[in-house]
């Protein structure tokens, strides 16, 4: 593959991964930040509606194109786990790391702000793993292929 469709190929699957995870990211944190969690609990179903997510957006379309369930199941595995596991690392980190963030509420700059730049570090940090993936014939290329 050429270098430069592989980094196109590369940056719609952190995209993909991204609009996933941060769907799960913001909600999970939005929910854990109104109920007045403490930052473990939060962040744990942060990831777990990030991982739901990010697995969703694979999954709907493989179904959709008629492949059945537990295929698909394994296609999102293989394809997302380690794009998403990288994104939530980074960004839960940096989130935990920016003093007051957490603690900061729904209507703060502090709360927002820190969330979109940890989702922005997160995407970075994805990248490479997920074009080292699809130039091995791996993570999305293995969806990729199902689309076409």
């Amino acid at each position: 593959m050429h270098a430069s469709s592989l980094n196109r190929l590369a940056f719609s699957a952190t995209a993909h991964c991204l609009t996933g995870c941060a769907i799960g990211e913001i909600l999970g944190l939005v929910i854990g930040t109104a109920l007045g969690w403490s930052n473990w609990p939060t962040v744990a179903l942060a990831i777990a509606l990030a991982f739901l997510f990010g697995y969703s957006f694979t999954m709907v379309p493989l179904l959709r194109g008629g492949i059945v369930l537990v295929t698909a199941i394994g296609l999102a595995l293989a394809a997302d786990t380690l794009s998403i596991a990288v994104m939530e690392i980074v960004d839960n980190a940096i989130i935990l790391a920016v003093p007051g963030a957490m603690e900061a509420g729904l209507t703060s700059l502090l709360f927002w702000g820190s969330l979109a730049l940890a989702l922005a570090v997160a995407f970075v940090a994805a990248f490479p793993v997920n074009r080292y993936l699809i130039a091995r014939g791996r993570g999305h290329a293995v969806v990729h292929a199902h689309h076409h």
